[in-house]
């Protein structure tokens, strides 16, 4: 085991969130399991570790399936957090088997290989249109005018919401998601209690409406799953509907500000992107590795685990490090290298196990559509200030990304 207190990994110092690749090669330096104090977490920096472990069922994203608070050593969430936790906590993300399996298997049959690609059409005229504004304006903010807009839109028209009612999608989800950041404050977390009520109240009415009239929705399928009998209870499919919204657009908004901030500082590899669009689908995946929108993904130890001779005692936190194991050099050849075509590229961006990100097909339409769209329709596309580094560590993104065409 390590200590980092000599490290420069800090994950609230705006020089790390910058650039925090040098911090993860000394951790990587330094063991494949670090001890964290600030957080009480074990760091886990490397490849092959995190790509185990998210397979290894001795570790879960919740333990109360096996576990009171009290026998882990752990204490309750305070009362007045309990709207967000019980949001929380019933998504699939947050639940193990059988009932993580159960919802899985409900929120597939919906969100079939089928559904997903007889949304490319409409991703990619959505892209277009965005684009185009964008393009007749003379430019703007790649964040609020492309990367936000197009995800936020699809999810919404798989789920069903109207959209007259799309509005208050996004910012509900990053109040929701600051929860997910390092040792959240309390002003955050009243913002994700109030956040969860008010998007709870808001599926609350729209699954009334789609069980009276049932529409060709995602909210209708799931809605019939659990009336078939597949025990799909109201707040699962609640809580499922918001993860779906969330992860469904979170990552995707980040992936596309940070691919694209990656390539005005590589303005090499943007050239060859801009020469050959074939590369798309390469640059892709390269970007999600490159700069990876969701670092660390954590995990509870149920039963003692050790890594590299260091148990790792039940009850502890795992945090996988994704942004440094993307930056692993026992996987990557010169990661810190933007290389567009990149063939062998085995990132864990999406994750792994029974967690692997079931929108990671639509992810990877919705990335490639606006990139297309960009290249095709802003092909002078140009920087126009520096962008601010949101003050997130975990997930990873720009406050705005403002352009030239």
């Amino acid at each position: 085991m390590a200590a980092v207190d000599d490290l420069s990994f800090d994950p609230w110092d705006p020089a790390f969130l910058s650039d925090p690749y040098p911090a993860y090669a000394e951790l990587r330096e330094r063991g494949r399991v670090i001890r964290y104090e600030p957080t009480g977490q074990w760091l886990v920096p490397r490849h092959a570790d995190v790509s185990a472990l998210l397979r290894d069922r001795r570790l879960g994203r919740t333990y109360q399936h096996r576990f009171t608070h009290e026998d882990f050593g752990r204490t309750a969430p305070p009362a007045d957090q309990e709207p967000f936790h019980t949001l929380n906590d019933h998504g699939m993300l947050d639940l193990e088997p059988p009932d993580h399996t159960r919802i899985r298997r409900l929120v597939s049959k919906a969100f079939t290989p089928r559904t997903v690609e007889r949304l490319k059409p409409y991703v990619r005229r959505l892209a277009g249109e965005l684009v185009d504004r964008l393009v007749e304006a003379g430019g703007g903010d790649l964040l609020v005018d492309v990367a936000e807009p197009l995800p936020v839109a699809v999810i919404a028209e798989m789920l069903g919401i109207p959209e007259s009612d799309r509005g208050p999608l996004r910012p509900w989800s990053a109040d929701i998601c600051g929860m997910y950041e390092l040792n959240p404050s309390p002003q955050t977390a009243a913002r994700a209690v109030r956040a969860s009520e008010e998007f709870s109240a808001y599926l609350r009415e729209l699954i009334a409406v789609r069980r009276a009239r049932p529409g060709d929705d995602l909210i209708s399928g799931l809605i019939a799953a659990h009336d078939e009998g597949d025990r799909l209870t109201e707040q699962e499919l609640i809580s499922t509907a918001v993860l779906l919204l969330n992860a469904g657009h979170e990552a995707t908004v980040n992936a596309t500000v940070n691919g694209w901030w990656a390539l005005f500082r590589n303005p090499g590899q943007l050239d060859a992107l801009r020469a050959d669009h074939s590369l798309v689908p390469t640059a892709v995946e390269e970007l999600m590795r490159y700069d990876t929108p969701l670092q660390l993904f954590e995990r509870w130890v149920l039963d003692d685990i050790e890594i590299d001779g260091t148990t790792v005692p039940r009850g502890a936190e795992i945090a996988m490090l994704f942004g440094s194991a993307n930056h692993d050099p026992a996987v990557f050849a010169e990661p810190g290298r933007l290389d567009l075509t990149r063939a062998d590229n085995p990132h864990i961006s999406f994750s792994a196990g029974i967690h692997y990100c079931i929108g990671a097909p639509l992810a990877r339409i919705e990335l490639a559509a606006s990139m297309t769209a960009l290249l095709e329709k802003a092909p002078k596309l140009a920087l126009a200030a520096e962008p601010r580094r949101k003050p997130n560590f975990v997930i990873r993104g720009l406050e705005g990304l403002d352009v030239t065409v």
